[in-house]
Order: C-alpha cells, then sequence, then structure tokens
C-alpha cells in the first residue's frame, strides 16, 4: 500500500514516535511524506520515504494530486487543532479529496493505530470492496 504521513509542526514528534512504534508494519509498504516530516521520519527511523516540499509550499496538494490519480491508499495526518494553519485551505482540500475517493484517513494516533492494525491484519480491504461495486 501507499501510505502518506503528514504532520504538522507541533504533532511531529507524536509521529516520529507512532512511526517507530509501527515500522514493522509500516515497513512492508511505501511511505510518502511532505518535506520536513518526511526527512525527520528518515532520519529517526532509516524507513525509505518519499519526501515532497513541505505541506504549506504544496506537499498536501501532491498528496493530493495522488489521491485524484488513484495512486494513494491511506493518509496518516497528525493534525495540530489548536493551532491555525497558513495553509488550512490546502489541508480542508486534502482532507475532501479522502471523503471524495475513498481513502482511509486518520487524523489522531487513536484512528491511525486502529488503520495499521487494520492493514496488518488484511482487514483494509477498501479497494476491493469499491472494485465489486463496480
Amino acid at each position: 500500500m501507499k501510505i502518506a504521513l503528514i504532520a504538522h509542526d507541533r504533532k511531529k514528534d507524536d509521529l516520529i514516535q507512532f512511526v517507530i512504534a509501527y515500522q514493522p508494519i509500516l515497513m512492508e509498504n511505501s511511505l510518502y511524506a511532505t518535506g520536513t516530516t518526511g526527512q525527520r521520519i528518515i532520519d529517526e527511523t532509516g524507513l525509505p520515504v518519499h519526501k515532497f516540499r513541505s505541506g504549506p509550499l504544496g506537499g498536501d496538494q501532491q498528496i493530493g494530486s495522488m489521491i485524484a490519480q488513484d495512486e494513494m491508499d491511506m493518509i496518516i495526518f497528525f493534525r495540530d487543532p489548536l493551532t491555525a494553519q497558513p495553509h488550512e485551505p490546502d489541508v480542508t482540500a486534502l482532507i475532501r479529496l479522502c471523503d471524495v475517493y475513498n481513502i482511509p484517513l486518520a487524523t489522531n494516533m487513536g484512528t491511525a493505530e486502529v488503520l495499521l492494525k487494520g492493514l496488518k491484519e488484511g482487514f483494509v480491504d477498501w479497494r476491493l470492496i469499491r472494485e465489486r461495486r463496480g
């Protein structure tokens, strides 16, 4: 699966801890991330990550483009709901694309854990469900 990892500045440490905890699952998938987050994941875990631009510089939109082209399978986006983000319209657009294209999206650690545990157990077959509906 192709999994995008994104975190606002105040949530980057949480995402790094999450990636370390779930490294055995994540290493079996293709990982994508916005700029700074991706570099931190590489530096602190050694996992290979395709890095896009920083979120405010278009990275969120690059991931959104992959969603629209049916090239992204899951988004883990640790958002900071208590801090205003200068690129909030980009964040909103990314979330909307996940809804339009039925991409599993976790915006907090609890939901991200459920998604990765489901992935590990083989319960995340949403693409097969979508294909059956035609």
